[in-house]
């Protein structure tokens, strides 16, 4: 096992690491013509991105100089706590808690047979390929606990039990026999679990020198794993892919399972071919991870929430981004958080003519939001919720903007582009939305061909939860173009959020 990293030599082991990731993890000129595709996500639980930046952690910060570092958030209550069991359900299946069920750690309501992990869906599709878990949190890999997430199909599975006192001595077993498989066998997908992070934030709190110390132990055991694939006898006639995630953060003081930010965020660190040396993406979920673990073995992704990390968002919202402004009138958004505007992607318009006049001025009609920025505008309301919308997306919010005086209501409507259409034909209305309704408000979806008047071809009459809508639309004959409007009314009732439209 690599030794930790005497304090006083970070920097220098840093850039020692970065150098041998570098090489260990580069693309091989065999590579480009390499058939074999090998993929290795390792699991870090309960790990705080910013933590790990600035503790002695050579290994994880030489993956982010070498590749992809990506911030992402949870869910949170009523779909599911921020823990283990829904996290690391949610990294291995690349759905959300909506679909496997796991809501906690009892791991009631589990629907593993209609989602199962990845590494079973790679035995279901291809059983010639090898594959590999091993973990000291049981319900991972053991058949005696609430799991296992990864079913008996894995080929190799290993368990051991760890608790809150005993990680640090178990997670180096786990990566010594990680270590080896990795080394002189011969896996094709394999998943690795290491949970001393966790239990220090736990006993010590994130904020803790106790929690940095563990980092450094876990990213030595970290550097084990990516030393022994490196020095595999076939390493040059591979393409591997790496990943490195966790199922949730933890509080300053210690613990997680609420719906604070810090026990929401979570991230994923990403080296492989296609990925670019220090990237950083804001477009990123949990449920990519299996996606993009099944990419890389040439196994089907479909019906997952997840997408492959080599497939970006190319949502017009995204393009905003440089536009977000920090609060106005909100007080409960860290002010240094940029995470609103108004502004409209290009081609895009929000229509205020019959809107309100004052309230709270971030949510004055439709409003362009990051999840960190909304959600922390009132917790616990069901924004955390919204988990199949990426980056920035459009929301209505009569709620939050009721919060400052103002006459009249809230009555907006988004309006898309122009888009060209052939009379006579069928296409495709597609986005993500959540919305939570009461009597009082409206949402429609309207369209409007050769610019007649809109017609209503959708209303929301009851809670759309984190969605994906799928619309037919009969283009009339002559026509040759179609607007779609987003028209959200309201009164101190709930918000309508729209992502990722798109016209089929």
């Amino acid at each position: 096992m690599s030794p930790a990293v005497p304090a006083g030599r970070t920097l220098a082991v840093a850039a020692t690491a970065t150098a041998l990731l570098a090489t260990a993890l580069a693309v091989h000129p065999a590579a480009a013509a390499a058939t074999t595709d090998k993929v290795l996500v390792i699991g870090v639980d309960g790990a705080v991105l910013d933590r790990v930046k600035a503790a002695n952690a050579p290994y994880l910060q030489g993956l982010m100089a070498q590749g992809l570092t990506a911030r992402s958030t949870l869910y949170a209550n009523p779909m599911a706590a921020t823990s283990s069991g829904p996290g690391w359900s949610t990294i291995a299946t690349g759905v959300w808690p909506d679909k496997h069920g796991v809501k906690d750690n009892s791991f009631t309501g589990k629907n593993y047979a209609a989602h199962p992990d990845f590494l079973t869906r790679i035995e279901n599709a291809k059983p010639a390929l090898n594959t590999y878990a091993a973990a000291d949190w049981e319900p991972i890999t053991s058949t005696d606990q609430n799991g296992p997430i990864f079913s008996a199909k894995v080929d190799k599975r290993l368990s051991l039990k760890g608790d809150r006192d005993g990680y640090r001595g178990e997670d180096p077993k786990v990566a010594a026999a990680a270590a080896a498989e990795l080394h002189g066998q011969n896996p094709d997908a394999a998943f690795v679990y290491l949970g001393e992070i966790d239990a220090a934030g736990h006993s010590y709190g994130a904020d803790s020198q106790q929690y940095l110390d563990a980092v450094a132990r876990v990213d030595a055991l970290v550097g084990q794993l990516l030393t022994a694939v490196q020095n595999r006898p076939t390493y040059g006639q591979e393409n591997w892919k790496v990943l490195v995630t966790t199922d949730h953060g933890h509080t300053p003081s210690g613990g997680h399972g609420g719906s604070t930010m810090a026990e929401r965020g979570t991230f994923v660190i990403a080296k492989g071919a296609g990925i670019p040396a220090g990237s950083v993406r804001d477009d990123v979920k949990l449920s990519d991870v299996a996606a993009t673990a099944l990419a890389q073995v040439g196994v089907s992704t479909s019906g997952l929430d997840g997408v492959p990390l080599g497939a970006p968002d190319t949502d017009p919202f995204d393009t905003v981004r440089p536009a977000l402004q920090a609060r106005v009138d909100e007080t409960g958004i860290p002010a240094g958080v940029k995470g609103f505007t108004h502004t409209p992607p290009a081609g895009w318009s929000v229509d205020n003519s019959k809107m309100g006049t004052g309230g709270v001025t971030e949510w004055a009609g439709w409003a362009f939001a990051t999840d960190e920025f909304w959600t922390q505008s009132q917790r616990d309301q069901w924004r955390e919720l919204n988990v199949r919308s990426r980056d920035v997306f459009a929301v209505a919010d009569s709620d939050e903007w009721d919060d400052k005086a103002h006459t009249g209501t809230f009555d907006s409507t988004l309006v898309t582009p122009k888009w060209a259409v052939a009379g006579g034909s069928t296409r495709t209305l597609t986005f993500r939305t959540h919305y939570r309704h009461e009597a009082g408000q409206t949402a429609q979806v309207l369209v409007s061909y050769n610019g007649a008047a809109p017609t209503v071809v959708k209303t929301y009459t009851a809670d759309a939860v984190a969605r994906a809508e799928s619309l037919a639309l009969q283009v009339p004959a002559g026509a040759t173009d179609v607007q779609v409007r987003f028209r959200y009314s309201g009164n101190n009732n709930w918000f309508w959020t729209v992502d990722n439209v798109r016209l089929g």
